[in-house]
């Protein structure tokens, strides 16, 4: 981790109801994971009240989107790191199996059905719905600004000079 450059603001102590002018001060663990945390369960009620979860959503866009049919494997291994569990990603594709969602192929590569295509269209059109009230006030150029900045502390914290 490199040491700090240009000037250094001493930390405060979280508060939900600082000040713009108290903004500089206020930790990015705080509001980075309440921003999660809020965004997240705004989310996830809304694809409980039809019945579906958001690693489904995860799971379908998955298969969905990629050069080729990936294998069950593929898909716990690429979105294990989001879900809540080691083993979530691997029920959520029985689930969807189940379902009637997906299918498997003699090779073993999993495969949207048509219900989980018209699942998966239904499902974007919602999310893509609750991303419009989440960004509702904050302009393109905004949105890529706090994305920078986030991208730019990971990449401080992980030593990683090249972000």
């Amino acid at each position: 981790m490199k040491p700090p450059t240009g000037t250094t603001t001493d930390q405060a102590p979280a508060d939900p109801a600082a000040t713009d002018d108290m903004l500089a001060t206020q930790p990015i663990g705080y509001w980075s994971g309440l921003a999660h945390a809020s965004v997240t369960r705004h989310l996830r009620d809304a694809m409980a009240r039809i019945d579906v979860t958001q690693p489904q959503y995860w799971v379908l866009n998955r298969v969905h989107g990629g050069t080729g049919a990936p294998t069950r494997e593929e898909v716990i291994g690429q979105l294990t790191p989001l879900a809540d569990g080691q083993h979530e990603i691997a029920r959520v594709v029985d689930q969807l199996i189940h379902r009637g969602w997906l299918r498997t192929d003699a090779g073993q590569r999993l495969h949207l059905s048509e219900a989980g295509e018209a699942a998966r269209v239904r499902l974007r059109e919602l999310v893509t719905g609750l991303r419009a009230v989440v960004h509702e006030g904050i302009s393109d150029e905004e949105y890529v600004a706090a994305l920078r900045v986030l991208r730019r502390m990971v990449a401080n914290v992980e030593g990683d000079e090249g972000s």
